[in-house]
């Protein structure tokens, strides 16, 4: 029985002592010192709160409680999730990987060619010391915040996903985190993507949830691309809304890489996407994309920080978001030029559209260089549907709700347009014009066509 007074920090870091040798168990050397550091600095740092400058729009305290529970192992229950989840987009072809509660399929045994290896985080900590402790927790800075050093001290499994040199996988690789429970869970899972020198790689990620109990899932998730690699990534948020969700992706590159990070969150009850990109060499490409469709009490919350370290890279920046009823959006972007990083190239821009008087967005876009050789941009609107516009629609017989759906769908199609997988694409752009109509109530089983 969890006394009434014990708060949820307390309630973590009691779960933590109580299970720490099950929590350190598999783990090497290095790990196990990372995850005690990490514990540590969780102890001092406890949960973020409105008091501290990058919360201080958004308020965890609501969607995380002591009552929630974290399986410390995989569940000896394991559902076939093939029997009642299955995902399918005509003419895609994709290597699938359920993940259950944070927990990577025992049944996964897939023929991969070229030496590419997809498999648990857990194994990969064992199995492949020398890629794991390279990057584990090297980039994520746990110290600075207080969900990352929690989900680095707990999380025991996830996915583990590398690319070697010269490797240029055709096949994208989709991996869809699902929350199946009847108790309340809070979920650490923890994913790392290596792409080696002059590879290729495709992820697509589904957040989804069979379930409508309460759940906080608390994702940490490192990308590294090597010289002249190419990393896309698209993340499709559409769980139930009474999943709340913290994602951090901290991607470095290094020359000539280039890496497309496209989020559309559809659905779930609290989201905040953190970020973080460090081009560490030099002639480095990012490109950050993201669309929020909120409705009812939605809080979604977009942080982004992109550190040009070195000279000529260049990254594209453009957030957009659909605010309906009483939701609530943030977005904070960051670009940081050092010093150092001269013939920078950065472009950044947040557009919304609320929809009500009630709906809310507090918009930051941040520049802070310290080159002089640079060329920079950035900029935030916020407005409602153009009145000339929906009234040029209705003069030529367009009623009035299928003008405003209208406008709506051609100022998401931007982004929905950067998607290059023609056929995921189509797909979207099917669920995103559902979503505006209001007839996608929550997630079909996941981002792409399911029965």
């Amino acid at each position: 029985m969890i006394k009434q007074s014990m708060n949820i920090t307390e309630k973590l870091i009691s779960d933590f002592k109580a299970n720490e040798a099950l929590v350190l168990s598999g783990s090497t050397d290095f790990i196990r010192e990372t995850r005690l550091d990490a514990f540590e600095s969780f102890k001092k740092q406890g949960m973020p709160t409105i008091h501290d400058e990058e919360w201080r729009f958004t308020d965890i305290s609501d969607h995380i409680k002591p009552e929630y529970i974290y399986q410390f192992e995989h569940s000896k229950n394991e559902i076939e999730l093939k029997d009642i989840f299955r995902c399918d987009v005509p003419d895609l072809n994709t290597i699938v990987i359920t993940l259950m509660n944070g927990w990577f399929p025992t049944n996964f045994a897939p023929e991969l060619p070229d030496g590419i290896i997809i498999c648990s985080m857990a194994d990969a900590i064992n199995k492949y010391p020398e890629l794991v402790n390279k990057h584990f927790a090297n980039h994520q800075n746990y110290k600075e915040n207080g969900l990352i050093a929690l989900n680095t001290a707990f999380a025991r499994d996830g996915i583990f996903i590398y690319i070697p040199d010269n490797v240029v996988f055709e096949s994208p690789i989709q991996f869809i985190n699902v929350v199946h429970s009847t108790e309340d869970l809070i979920i650490h899972q923890r994913n790392m993507i290596i792409a080696g020198k002059n590879s290729q790689v495709t992820i697509v990620v589904c957040d989804h949830s069979l379930f409508f109990n309460k759940s906080f899932v608390n994702s940490v998730t490192e990308v590294v691309a090597e010289e002249n690699s190419k990393v896309n990534i698209y993340n499709i948020q559409n769980s139930s809304n009474n999943t709340s969700m913290f994602s951090s992706t901290n991607i470095i590159q290094k020359k000539y890489s280039s890496v497309l990070v496209n989020t559309i969150t559809l659905h779930g009850g609290f989201i905040r996407n953190n970020t973080h990109v460090l081009m560490d060499e030099e002639f480095c490409e990012v490109n950050l994309f993201g669309l929020y469709l909120t409705d009812r009490e939605q809080h979604v919350d977009n942080h982004t920080v992109i550190e040009h370290a070195k000279p000529n890279c260049t990254s594209n920046e453009k957030y957009k978001g659909i605010l309906n009823e009483q939701s609530k959006c943030v977005f904070n972007g960051k670009v940081l030029v050092h010093k150092d990083a001269q013939k920078t190239n950065a472009f950044q821009s947040n557009n919304n559209i609320l929809m009500t008087d009630e709906a809310k967005i507090n918009s930051q876009p941040q520049l802070e260089i310290y080159a002089d050789d640079v060329k920079c941009s950035h900029g935030a609107t916020t407005g409602q549907l153009d009145k000339e516009a929906l009234f040029y629609l209705r003069s030529r017989g367009i009623n009035e709700d299928e003008a405003r759906m209208m406008l709506m769908y051609s100022f998401a199609a931007e982004i929905i347009n950067k998607i290059k997988i023609g056929r995921l694409r189509d797909r979207i752009d099917d669920l995103v014009s559902k979503r505006l109509r209001g007839e996608l109530s929550r997630c079909n089983n996941c981002m792409v066509k399911c029965y």
